[in-house]
């Protein structure tokens, strides 16, 4: 049975400290969605709400934020049954992930992060201590930011140029972790893509909450009108050819509109254009995609309990992978279960029987149908399978994995939930121990 090559994981993560805007969706929103769209790619979309308080202090804007974004992402079209969208605080394996790759990441490395060395710069230019008003949360982003990549082992991380000290950190700590304590960690990888618009603001520079110059994604057409009303513009009149390079509103346009179009703003610039006709333009071109996916932002708005409940269930689909990998990591660096000393030497006690690996068979009431899960010594799921019609069907699955191992995790796949190539490892792991225990227990003939 052949299989095809595993998925790419790519993983994308935002602040929730701000409404999101054009620049947003034309430089990340936009290209993920339809990224994840792709048959060989596996998503992992977050809200960031961690990184939140290192920045925020609002917490009715930080919850605040965090609907919105969610409601963004999810009227842009993010299917939430094919990606994994979940809430970083969702997910207390991370920061237990943190506190271990921030024991064996030295403290040079988070001084030289950008972020920190920018506060202490202006400190030191105020002539204040260096390290006035710089949080241990501002200083300790970017294990934090490791952590968020590493937990789901990513291969690719689409970030900005700004950001891709993060990603080599995060390498940097992954190589030492696994150099101590055996690999556990893909090496993740900043995926740049230049394609991806850059989207001037208001005033002509980067459109970032940061400057007070943005457009909210969302906003009506009357305050869309508005807004692209004052974008600044030069002091050229009405029939004077005008230049395209250095147009905030003509590469805004040009972020929204397809190439022949693009080619006829191009033409009328240069036959002069006026500037209103031309704001008009862009009102009418950045509305026409934008109206239909805002109808949808405002119903997910009126609902955000059902938001809610999209990102627990993403929070619990994430924690199939976070609780295995940080079981892993527990066993790795010496948390372990002390019942287990008594195996090690030897014994053949309960307690280190109950230390093993172990599958669970049950019914659910909702639907009638009979599953199992893998478990391992501390009860953390590693593999968790669909539903079978009877005990019967599952009994006969279980033991085929029992008896086969890796092979019967192809075979089976389709009545079993996904996994990952480190989640796999775990359960072809947790199969070996059992099919090692079942050896020692047969009889000798």
């Amino acid at each position: 049975m052949s299989s095809a090559s595993a998925p790419t994981r790519f993983l994308t993560g935002i602040t929730t400290t701000g409404t999101p805007h054009l620049g947003n969706y034309v430089g990340s929103i936009r290209h993920s969605v339809r990224f994840s769209q792709r048959p060989d790619v596996q998503s992992y979309y977050f809200l960031a709400d961690y990184h939140a308080l290192i920045k925020c202090d609002e917490p009715a804007r930080i919850q605040r934020s965090t609907l919105e974004i969610a409601a963004s992402w999810l009227a842009c079209g993010l299917d939430p049954e094919r990606v994994t969208f979940y809430r970083q605080s969702d997910i207390p394996e991370i920061p237990e992930l943190t506190w271990f790759l921030s024991c064996v990441t030295g403290k040079g490395v988070l001084n030289r992060a950008h972020a920190y060395k920018a506060a202490v710069d202006r400190n030191t230019a105020a002539g204040t201590d260096p390290d006035a008003d710089v949080s241990i949360g501002l200083f300790m982003y970017p294990a934090l930011m490791a952590a968020d990549i590493l937990m789901f082992n990513a291969h690719k991380v689409p970030v900005g140029r700004d950001q891709v000290q993060h990603i080599e950190m995060a390498r940097d700590m992954a190589q030492r972790f696994n150099h101590l304590y055996g690999e556990h960690f893909t090496l993740p990888e900043a995926e740049i893509d230049d394609a991806v618009a850059l989207l001037p603001g208001l005033d002509g520079r980067k459109m970032s909450k940061s400057y007070g110059n943005t457009i909210p994604l969302f906003s009506s057409r009357a305050q869309l009108q508005k807004l692209i009303a004052s974008i600044v513009t030069d002091s050229r009149a009405p029939g004077e050819p005008k230049e395209t390079d250095g147009s905030a509103l003509f590469q805004i346009y040009q972020a929204f509109a397809t190439a022949d179009e693009t080619d006829a703003l191009r033409k009328a610039y240069a036959e002069g254009i006026a500037w209103g006709d031309a704001k008009q333009v862009l009102v009418d071109r950045i509305d026409q995609e934008v109206a239909p996916l805002r109808e949808r932002y405002e119903a997910l708005m009126a609902e955000p309990q059902r938001i809610e409940d999209t990102l627990r269930a993403g929070g619990e689909k994430a924690r199939v992978l976070s609780r295995a990998l940080t079981s892993r990591l527990r066993e790795a660096v010496g948390l372990r279960n002390l019942g287990q000393l008594g195996a090690a030497a030897g014994g053949t006690t309960k307690a280190a029987k109950a230390a093993r690996p172990s599958f669970k068979q049950y019914r659910e009431r909702d639907d009638g149908q009979f599953y199992f899960k893998l478990q391992d010594a501390r009860g953390t799921v590693l593999l968790q399978s669909q539903g079978f019609a009877s005990p019967q069907e599952a009994g006969r699955a279980i033991a085929q994995l029992q008896a086969e191992g890796e092979p019967a995790l192809a075979a089976l796949a389709s009545r079993l939930a996904p996994l990952d190539n480190a989640a796999r490892a775990a359960v072809v792991a947790a199969l070996a121990v059992l099919a090692e225990a079942a050896a020692e227990s047969a009889p000798a003939s």
